[in-house]
């Protein structure tokens, strides 16, 4: 049996957080698709279609056949997406016990609303815990160095859109 797996998220950029947990989805599914969640109200730093490139070329970089992950946009309940998609389960990366409390929350009203979708916590490797897009972003935003925290073909850009925007 096929097992797909919905790991959503804003992906504003994608960190070396978000390649840790999809590698680690893809250790465990036969098929990931990345939802990215656009929201009407939230002007993201990156376009949707950008975002798309970004994860296509960091799974080209993981070595993974591309065929096993799609990348889709939702708008709507993320366990509406994941139906759509015939995801058995969402994938969410937790860094640390904040993020088990709130992620907690979300499993629980979303395992209410679809029972049938698992919520599959998967930790953040110790290397990679500290990463957030937001503080990506922020780094970015001051000119600093953020070649640690995003895969390299993710890097380029982000400076480029910061300078843009300085």
């Amino acid at each position: 049996m096929s097992h797909t797996v919905l790991y959503p998220g804003s992906f504003d950029p994608v960190t070396n957080g978000h390649v840790d947990v999809l590698a680690q989805a893809l250790d465990i599914a036969d098929r990931v698709v990345v939802a990215i969640g656009i929201h009407p109200a939230k002007k993201p730093l990156f376009e949707f279609d950008e975002r798309v490139e970004m994860i296509r070329d960091t799974v080209v970089a993981l070595g993974v056949d591309p065929a096993r992950v799609d990348v889709v946009a939702f708008s709507d309940l993320v366990v509406d997406c994941a139906a759509r998609v015939g995801a058995s389960a969402m994938i969410r990366g937790l860094r640390d016990g904040t993020d088990l409390d709130y992620e907690m929350q979300l499993a629980g009203m979303n395992g209410t609303m679809a029972p049938a979708i698992r919520t599959v916590f998967l930790p953040a490797s110790p290397g990679v815990r500290h990463i957030t897009a937001t503080l990506v972003r922020q780094i970015a935003a001051m000119g600093g160095d953020i070649t640690r925290f995003v895969p390299p073909s993710v890097a380029p850009r982000l400076v480029a859109r910061a300078a843009e925007r300085r």
